[in-house]
């Protein structure tokens, strides 16, 4: 009656999940990534200004050997080890990137790692540094996803931030459909169609009524090849829809807990003693 856990399917404004639920994942502009490469330069620019300042201020003076010593520790530590830290800490965020509402996420979505952080930053050191920014500009403009050489390497890319995301709210189960859809197959539904259905009963109400129709007969149309089986002759359209989209919903989240309460599970069982030693957990 119930399939595996569906998996994300990457669509051209985001990546799907579950439900038809999608991620707000789609790539930053080139201008807007380099307009947070700016605000990082000169954020870099008054570190620097502030640093001789400090050391200007101390009297201090170093030999040659020591001074060339200095020079390469500084210049590792602004081309690797801080955008490295930066973008590992704040998970893809530096202060250009915030201020340009941008955010680097791995190519599925997910936060960015501290290996993909130091790949770009490495990558970072030729494309960005010894190049002046050309070669990530025009990566940037040839690639489809905007993605500079570092992106391509570390698998990530710069994805736009919303400064709200919208509420989403469950699909409602409609009571004299809830018996039919208990037995019904619902798990070939591919996620493409759910988030159109989702997107529908999310803006049913401010519809013209006979666009609400029309719409509600064709997604029904679309849905019925995937459910099995149909539902109870003269149900409504959107009744029909809501109720696959809700009991959708209501498989995943029990597959998600059963997936929970295994691993929960799995982890009491390594945390016991071999066998014949006394476990005082029980």
């Amino acid at each position: 009656m119930t399939g595996s856990t569906p998996r994300p399917t990457q669509l051209q404004d985001g990546v799907v999940i579950g439900e038809g639920v999608v991620l707000d994942t789609r790539p930053a502009t080139v201008a807007s990534r380099l307009l947070a490469a700016f605000v990082d330069l000169l954020a870099l620019l008054a570190l620097a200004v502030v640093t001789f300042v400090v050391l200007g201020g101390l009297d201090v003076t170093f030999d040659a050997r020591t001074a060339r010593i200095l020079f390469v520790v500084l210049l590792v530590t602004v081309t690797v080890v801080l955008p490295t830290t930066v973008e590992t800490l704040s998970r893809g965020r530096s202060l250009g990137k915030l201020v340009a509402g941008v955010r680097i996420v791995r190519d599925d979505g997910g936060p960015i790692t501290f290996r993909q952080a130091f790949v770009r930053a490495l990558a970072g050191v030729g494309e960005l540094w010894l190049t002046f920014g050309s070669v990530a500009v025009i990566c940037s403009i040839v690639h489809p996803r905007g993605k500079r050489v570092g992106d391509v390497l570390a698998g990530t890319y710069g994805s736009r931030v919303r400064a709200a995301a919208p509420v989403r709210t469950a699909a409602v189960m409609p009571p004299q459909l809830a018996g039919w859809a208990t037995h019904a197959d619902v798990a070939r539904l591919p996620d493409g169609l759910a988030l159109a259905v989702r997107q529908f009963l999310g803006r049913a109400t401010l519809l013209h009524p006979g666009s609400r129709v029309e719409i509600g007969h064709r997604l029904a149309a679309e849905l019925r090849p995937f459910v099995s089986p149909p539902p109870p002759d003269g149900t409504p359209p959107e009744a029909f829809l809501s109720a696959v989209l809700a009991e959708r919903g209501r498989r995943e989240s029990l597959i998600e807990l059963e997936r929970v309460r295994r691993e929960q599970a799995e982890a009491v069982l390594l945390r016991r003693l071999p066998h014949g030693v006394p476990d005082p957990e029980l």
